[in-house]
């Protein structure tokens, strides 16, 4: 069993973790533990924290309960306004105006397998491979009842955790605050490690130790946006890339979020997650049901590679589905920075014939395909086919493309709408807008109200027609400006706090049912580049746009970056043309390749410009991709180095027998001297370097490390190698 209960103790056990829940005799749920797997046992000593400095700052629990303050107890799921003045992880406001609750033990249920989440993303797993644990609590007051939900694995060291609120009392209750996580933890002896950026610039690692007092991490945007990531990693002070405790937290969610700690005085540390109250508030009548999106927790003692290499299988197994869960993504070239706005039929052609000679798999059309778009200032919202530059529509391309053998994919906005266009002239109220303020349109668009039902329909329709068009494999689905003038026309005035996560659930209703339209076309995320790189995206799309930044080393920093939490092989990767188009670096041709290939590869420049070394170069990169494809998808995921003068990653197979390494020189020193410890082998095992034949043992590799002198790598220069693990 994964999950027991005895003595009012819960023992979730997922993997190599343990999460340890009690029920105290007067019914408050409390935290006991979270970290590395326990037997079971008398956890009697683990239940009760310091006692507290002094009734001024922390009142007596009034009810001769175990815990002798609220205001010191490790809470499973703490409350406002009854005595705990840490930040609360829901907030609900009653009939009569207050917003304290005061959550009490009514029962719990172990169920097999993983429940489903109605309207949202969520892990997912065979009933015997997962067990959930469901805890009721309730307000007596208000009728409030909350369900906590925590979801074991058998074989990987995350759980799963999500909330429920029902009224169950007379009057409608207000939702003003919901987290899915709550994790109390009895110390500060942590280091927190969030990641954050801006176009072009997403997913940079940055770690600060905890300090007295509070710590926020959030997007107010309507997505998890560019700014920060909904990822966040308690690292102990010692922990290393590859040795040490690590907890990671992630948010099955792509809407505002909010990651919180505080560590009070009496040096425990809380963590909270889940939406951004900010941008929330719901109204509960009675008899209605709130479900608040999953959070994950993930723990290591392998440091932060453990823990990444541990999401990373977890969000392959148990968040990404499909058809191309477990297929190697097609070679393709998107035509995007080739033409931009600029292109027809024939050029496509032209296009897809060269890609098709150099072994590339599939031709994706980007922005310019529909309604009168010539530019970025119109057509949003249009989704006709613009037969002046496509004669015959979609069909006559696509036919065009798979007489070639090639596979075709098409670029789309769904959830945007430009002032000029034909569907906002029928529908202005469709756009989100508050009455009587100004429009702030960004990139000449608005944004669709996807909270509205008719919406949702619409673009559904319009989105359904194109597929069934003409054969088509894949979808890139973009959204290039976050929420403002967050009202609907559709709600009263007392649930317009509800539209920011409404607007969430009506664009995940969409891909659901494309999805279930078309279940085998690949859909690929994108939000002005990585704007919302989630795992709430990865449970429609297996994978994701990076970043626009498309230069190799800035991808180095962008790429590592987001392999703290995500898969390498849900990172769309693609060599560009130079001078890149954001930065006007040269970078070698070979450079870019092998950066590119550290995720899901492909070409974003005109193939029909290359060179005749340029396209050999071409033709041996997707020969390799196509060696490299499996390892990366299934393989252990090793952040070696990222410095200035050096960056390295390595990646072993499953089962062991193939080593992927790979190195770049972004800045080169008078003297370069670069010796790199491998990670994973197999100490006492002989490795082949594929193309050389010489022959390594495991323990030569990762203790003596491999010398790239030998490689004679200059500035910008890069080198891939492949072992082999020998009979």
């Amino acid at each position: 069993m994964l999950i027991t209960c005895k003595d009012n103790i819960f023992h979730i056990r997922s993997g190599g973790e343990s999460l340890l829940l009690c029920v105290t005799r007067k019914g408050r749920l409390l935290q006991l533990y979270c970290g590395h797997i326990l037997p079971e046992g008398d956890y009697a000593l683990s239940a009760f924290p310091p006692a507290p400095a002094g009734p001024s700052t922390c009142p007596n629990t009034p009810d001769g309960d175990e815990i002798e303050s609220v205001g010191t107890a490790r809470s499973a799921y703490p409350t406002a306004g009854l005595g705990d003045f840490r930040p609360a992880a829901i907030r609900a406001v009653g009939a009569d105006g207050v917003d304290a609750l005061d959550l009490r033990y009514r029962g719990h249920r172990i169920l097999p397998g993983k429940p489903g989440l109605a309207g949202l993303p969520a892990a997912y797993a065979p009933e015997t491979e997962a067990e959930t644990l469901e805890i009721e609590m309730q307000d007596g007051k208000t009728g409030l009842a909350v369900t906590l939900s925590y979801t074991a694995f058998a074989s990987l060291p995350v759980i799963a955790c999500s909330v429920r609120a029902e009224n169950r009392g007379d009057a409608p209750v207000r939702l003003t605050r919901i987290d899915s996580l709550a994790l109390d933890l009895p110390d500060d002896r942590y280091d927190f490690l969030h990641l954050w950026g801006c176009w072009a610039m997403e997913r940079t690692s940055e770690r600060v130790p905890l300090t007295h007092g509070g710590m926020k991490v959030a997007s107010r945007r309507g997505a998890s946006s560019h700014s920060h990531n909904p990822f966040a990693a308690l690292l102990r002070k010692d922990a290393s890339e590859e040795a040490g405790e690590a907890l990671g937290f992630a948010f099955v969610y792509s809407g505002s979020f909010q990651i919180e700690t505080e560590v009070d005085f009496a040096g425990q540390t809380r963590l909270l997650m889940g939406l951004n109250p900010d941008n929330f508030s719901w109204l509960l009548n009675p008899g209605e049901t709130f479900q608040a999106p999953e959070a994950l927790i993930a723990y290591s003692d392998a440091g932060l590679g453990g823990m990444s290499r541990a999401f990373h299988k977890f969000i392959s197994r148990h968040i990404i589905r499909g058809p191309w869960k477990d297929r190697d993504r097609p070679i393709l070239v998107n035509n995007w920075e080739a033409t931009y706005f600029h292109f027809n039929t024939e050029k496509l052609l032209e296009l897809g014939r060269t890609a098709k000679d150099l072994g590339i798999e599939m031709l994706v059309m980007d922005d310019g395909w529909f309604g009168a778009r010539e530019d970025d200032h119109s057509s949003l919202g249009d989704w006709f086919v613009n037969e002046k530059k496509l004669p015959g529509g979609l069909k006559a391309l696509s036919d065009g493309l798979h007489r070639m053998g090639l596979m075709m994919g098409i670029w789309v906005e769904p959830e945007m709408i430009s002032p000029d266009s034909d569907l906002y002239r029928a529908h202005p109220d469709w756009a989100l807008q508050i009455e009587g303020r100004p429009d702030s349109p960004s990139r000449w668009q608005y944004v669709l109200d996807m909270s509205r039902k008719e919406v949702e329909d619409y673009i559904f329709g319009r989105l359904y027609d194109i597929l069934s068009s003409a054969k088509i494999e894949y979808v890139k689905w973009d959204f290039n400006r976050n929420l403002s003038e967050v009202s609907s026309a559709s709600l009263p005035p007392e649930r317009q706090g509800e539209v920011w996560h409404r607007y969430m659930l009506g664009v995940y209703s969409l891909l659901e049912r494309l999805l279930r339209a078309f279940p085998d076309i690949l859909l690929e995320g994108c939000a002005g580049g990585g704007g919302r790189f989630d795992a709430g995206m990865l449970y429609y799309c297996p994978q994701i746009w990076t970043s626009d930044d498309t230069d190799a080393l800035e991808r180095l920093t962008i790429q590592q970056g987001t392999s703290i939490c995500y898969p390498p092989s849900a990172m769309s990767a693609h060599v560009s043309a130079v001078p890149n188009h954001q930065t006007g670096r040269m970078t070698p041709f070979k450079t870019r390749g092998i950066v590119a290939m550290g995720g899901s590869f492909g070409y974003e420049l005109d193939l029909t410009k290359l060179s005749d070394e340029e396209k050999a170069e071409v033709k041996r990169q997707v020969a390799l991709y196509h060696q490299l494809a499996p390892v990366i998808r299934d393989g252990d995921y090793y952040r070696l180095e990222n410095s200035d003068t050096l960056a390295a990653w390595e990646t072993v197979s499953a089962d062991g027998r193939q080593v992927i390494f790979s190195a770049v020189i972004p800045y080169a020193r008078i003297v370069n001297t670069h010796i790199v410890r491998l990670r994973g082998l197999d100490e006492n095992a002989r490795y082949r370097d594929i193309e050389t034949g010489k022959v390594y043992t495991g323990g030569m590799l990762m203790h003596a490390g491999l010398n790239l002198a030998p490689y004679r790598l200059r500035e910008r220069d890069a080198v891939l190698v492949r072992f082999e693990k020998a009979e």
